[in-house]
Formats: structure tokens, sequence, C-alpha cells
């Protein structure tokens, strides 16, 4: 028997979404999603009301049913766009962002360090 749950993964695929990703799009904890799906768990209304607000797009009958389309008729299949998101939902992203630049370049600085002490090195050999 499909579950309200296997078909929210069917959608969060079509919106080529990561779980992660949808889960921070929707104020879910980390790794709701696949936790949800791993215990064949129930969707709380609350998080289904959540879902709804910020996908609009989705089809709520066939998201509880499995009847009709996934996604409404004459709604565009996309996500929202990031000035579309609540405040919060945008300052997640951004926090994300901005660690993952951090990130990036501590290991570019750590590569050049490591390359510039490899050159000084190699000069040390030579004299």
């Amino acid at each position: 028997m499909i579950k309200t749950i296997d078909r929210l993964t069917q959608f969060i695929k079509y919106a080529g979404l990561s779980a992660r990703q949808f889960d921070l799009s929707i104020g879910a904890g980390n790794g709701y999603t696949l936790r949800m799906k791993k215990n064949h768990a129930s969707i709380g209304s609350d998080v289904i009301e959540t879902i709804i607000r910020t996908y609009p797009q989705l089809n709520l009958v066939w998201l509880m049913t499995g009847e009709g389309e996934m996604i409404k008729k004459g709604a565009e299949a996309k996500s929202l766009e990031f000035d579309q998101l609540p405040a919060t939902k945008q300052q997640e992203i951004e926090k994300i962002i901005e660690q993952k630049i951090r990130e990036r370049q501590e290991n570019e600085l750590q590569k050049l360090l490591l390359d510039v002490t490899q050159e000084i090195e190699k000069t040390k050999n030579k004299d």
C-alpha cells in the first residue's frame, strides 16, 4: 500500500530536490523526510499544511489519497523562487550557503598552503 510519505517522496524527486533541501524548505528537522520514509510513518497535519503552503502547485488530494494528478492543473511545476520563500527560510538558506563558501575557502587556502610549502621545500633541496 502506497502511503502519503511515498507520494511525498515522489513529489520531492519530481521537484528535483534532495530530501535535505525539502526538509529545509518546510522547516522540518534534518533527516525528517528520510526518517519518515524509513519508518513508514504518517505525516502530521501540521507538516502537510506547511508543505501545501510552501508548494501550492502540489495537489493535496493526490498527496493524501493518490487520486488525481500530482500537480494541480494550470499550476506551474516549478520551485518557489528564493525571494518568495518565508524570511526564516531565506535566512536558513543564506547561512548554509555562507557555511559552504567558508568551507570551500578554507579547503582552497589549505591546498594553497600545501602547494607553497612544497615549492619552498623544492627550492631548499636545490640549494
